[in-house]
């Protein structure tokens, strides 16, 4: 479904402002509400990987639900990725950083 209002957006901003409300002192991210996926908060983090642990533990998302992979020609960069449901949508947390050379997806997978 997408969202042709903004009240068909009222999952993830109030999702956003109970976040907002309730761990004032975790750590600040990119916001993305999406007319595209209109049931989906996602918070991405840019070179802070101790941020996108520090939102897993406290929404108690399982470290089993942390996806990892590698992006770019050279596989220079890591991504964590990890989703649960938080309110009436789903949060999708986010992280990227610079990969340790010769780190690859599939060798962390193995």
């Amino acid at each position: 479904m997408r969202a042709s209002t903004v009240d068909d957006l009222r999952a993830p901003l109030k999702t956003l402002r109970f976040l907002a409300d309730e761990f004032p002192d975790l750590p600040a991210a990119d916001v993305h509400v999406s007319t595209l996926s209109p049931d989906r908060l996602e918070l991405s983090f840019h070179d802070d990987l101790g941020a996108f642990e520090a939102w897993r533990a406290a929404l108690a998302i399982g470290q089993d639900a942390v996806h990892f992979g590698t992006q770019g020609v050279d596989d220079s960069t890591m991504h964590l990725r990890a989703e649960g449901p938080c309110g009436a949508c789903t949060l999708r947390l986010v992280a990227y950083a610079p990969a340790p050379s010769g780190l690859h997806a599939a060798e962390v997978a193995a």
